[in-house]
């Protein structure tokens, strides 16, 4: 059985966490960066599947491993609000 964790936007993700996965960690965190997006108290949590990763960032965005083909996937939440330029 493998225990998950917390760690904070900004730190050294888990060593155990697969590099594809933790590559996928850094390139949100890029993101986030380069749009100015406030981070301070976020945090990302790391559950266990089946085995496989699942790191979610409390933004709502998941990341999800794939040991068959040693991917990761990033799914991340879309706003939904509408805006003046929205079409009726």
């Amino acid at each position: 059985m493998q225990l998950g964790t917390r760690w904070a936007v900004g730190e050294t993700p888990p060593a155990n966490l697969p590099e594809v996965v933790t590559y996928a960690v850094s390139t949100v965190e890029e993101e986030l960066t380069a749009t100015d997006i406030a981070t301070e108290g976020w945090r990302w949590t790391l559950t266990w599947l089946e085995g496989n990763p699942v790191v979610e960032l409390d933004d709502g965005t998941v990341i999800r491993y794939n040991a068959h083909e040693d991917s990761a996937t990033i799914t991340q939440q879309i706003e939904t609000e509408s805006s003046d330029w929205d079409e009726a």
